[in-house]
């Protein structure tokens, strides 16, 4: 399927007086992952999001509370600004619950590494504007986002695409590709077809 081109973006942090624009995103896309609203990430998402209404709830509970973190990439659109992606990242206390945690909790505890200051957990684009860099954008939000927040060591989780195309729902981190143009060095394997990725944001 064809898609568009998104013309001139602009970078906008999920906040209060952008979670229309982020809620919006969402409900274009059924919630995301089954209406999820993307709150996997974050710590009792199990108990406390029960369903489409209960996810939208937790997690605009959490952006009210600045319990999470994204930065929008958001385009002028026919009826006033639309955001068309994000990249998801918070400190690992706000998003604790990574794909192979155990792996990868066993794996810092061998090489008796720490946590990162802030990890990015995940990167979504609206399907309209897919294939134009978007994940790139996003991603770059963020890592701005997280510099006039004070920068420190960020870790990212990519995907090391194989033989067989991966759907793009699937590749909800974006590849090592792209992480690696962003400055990201390798640090670990994680899962069958992830990796474990960081740099070194400096202050804004």
């Amino acid at each position: 399927m064809a898609t568009r081109e998104p013309g001139a973006t602009t970078i906008k942090p999920l906040a209060v007086d952008t979670w229309d624009l982020f809620a919006a995103l969402v409900e274009r896309h059924n919630g995301i992952f089954g209406g999820c609203w993307c709150t996997w990430f974050h710590p009792a998402c199990a108990e406390r999001a029960k369903g489409y209404d209960g996810s939208r709830a937790f997690k605009q509970q959490l952006v009210a509370t600045g319990a999470a973190h994204a930065a929008l990439v958001v385009r002028p659109g026919d009826d006033g600004d639309e955001a068309i992606a994000w990249a998801q990242y918070g400190t690992p206390a706000e998003l604790p619950n990574i794909h192979h945690r155990k792996q990868y909790l066993a794996d810092l505890a061998a090489a008796q590494d720490a946590e990162p200051d802030y990890r990015i957990t995940c990167v979504f684009v609206d399907r309209r504007f897919r294939q134009h860099g978007l994940v790139t954008t996003a991603l770059h939000g963020a890592l701005d986002l997280i510099a006039q927040a004070g920068g420190g060591v960020v870790e990212g989780y990519p995907h090391i695409p194989g033989e067989r195309r991966l759907s793009s729902s699937f590749l909800y981190n974006g590849t090592r590709a792209v992480y690696e143009r962003a400055g990201f060095e390798f640090v670990r394997p994680k899962g069958l077809k992830n990796t474990v990725m960081r740099r070194t944001v400096e202050p804004a």
